[in-house]
């Protein structure tokens, strides 16, 4: 095996190295069975050496991964210096940060920031050195941080299926349509229009979580429903109404799909204190994109509870502490403010 167009040793084959030296095969045998020459081989298990303990006894055995992590970082070294320096205490931050790990030291998948978002949150934890995204990406790829790789991340390699679209259908024509939607609201300039949907729990569960999507700040409010009748999801606007004092500036209008839970108009839109509380528009059917910012918002809620996940048994302390998650979330279409600071 020849080595005229190749100088590195890649990641198989320091796998089979691995293999092979762990099966007891001698440097020789591996470097004719790889095609490097023996001082390569010797090389090569330095950089991967690390000690192995057990209850009995301690081994020196050769790790391929630790050795193509070095053998990255190194690669870093040939080009321009890495951005991030000698800055340890800002790596450790993002990668705490994109790891989901928390203050009491515990790591929590659910919480992980994407690496634009970290980037963000040092920002505004005040760190100075300035990396952008790509070039985080980029340090994730070559294995700069310890611990953070492709697959820790949020939604790297996360693959989209092409399906056609059904023939999208109408609203109910007694029912206002969002092609009735006032432009102020499709173009996000006022606080006070929502997005709102179901998260339903699997077949065999009752309850589900009622969401709701502010247009403008991306505000989340989550509310644990014990069932999923238009009744139960009145209830809690005759709930906000009665509690808030700003109510009618608050929720101004709601945009939701054609659920059979949203489709007693007349009752959803009366006031308890008489009058109209608020608009409602109907998106089309089989349409999520028309409430695109709420339905983005559904699959950060199935990070914390995903499909298959039964509400009734869901402790509404868990959902009070994802809804305070996602509130100080930082967004890149916010400028990177979290929904809380932009509804200010």
């Amino acid at each position: 095996m020849g080595r005229e167009n190749q100088h590195y040793m890649t990641k198989e084959e320091r796998y089979i190295l691995e293999g092979m030296y762990m099966a007891g095969a001698g440097v020789t045998e591996i470097a004719r069975e790889l095609g490097f020459c023996r001082q390569t081989i010797y090389n090569e298990i330095k950089r991967g050496l690390y000690t192995h303990r057990c209850d009995w006894w301690d081994e020196l055995r050769y790790s391929a991964d630790k050795a193509q992590q070095i053998h990255a970082y190194n690669q870093t070294a040939k080009g321009r210096p890495l951005k991030i320096g000698n800055n340890h205490a800002l790596a450790d931050y993002l990668e705490k940060k994109m790891l989901g790990i928390q203050p009491n030291g515990k790591r929590d998948r659910r919480k992980r920031f994407s690496p634009s978002a970290a980037l963000a949150a040092a920002k505004a934890e005040g760190f100075t050195t300035s990396v952008c995204p790509s070039t985080l990406y980029s340090y994730i790829d070559k294995r700069v941080f310890l611990h953070v790789s492709n697959k820790d991340l949020i939604e790297k390699g996360r693959t989209k299926q092409k399906a056609e679209r059904p023939e999208r259908r109408t609203v109910h024509p007694a029912l206002p349509s969002i092609t009735a939607r006032p432009e102020e609201i499709n173009r996000r300039t006022e606080l006070g229009h929502w997005e709102m949907d179901l998260v339903v729990s699997c077949t065999s569960g009752s309850g589900a979580i009622m969401t709701l999507t502010e247009r403008r700040s991306r505000q989340e409010m989550i509310f644990k429903l014990p069932d999923k009748k238009a009744a139960t999801v009145r209830s809690v606007f005759d709930k906000l109404e009665r509690n808030l004092p700003n109510f009618r500036e608050q929720f101004r209008s709601i945009t939701t799909d054609n659920g059979p839970e949203f489709l007693e108009y007349d009752k959803l839109v009366e006031s308890i204190h008489g009058g109209k509380r608020f608009n409602v528009y109907y998106c089309h059917s089989y349409s999520a994109w028309e409430k695109g910012t709420n339905e983005n918002h559904n699959r950060m809620i199935r990070r914390w509870f995903p499909k298959g996940t039964d509400f009734k048994r869901v402790p509404k302390r868990q959902i009070a502490e994802l809804e305070t998650w996602m509130n100080h979330y930082p967004r890149k279409i916010l400028g990177w403010k979290t929904p809380l600071e932009a509804a200010l």
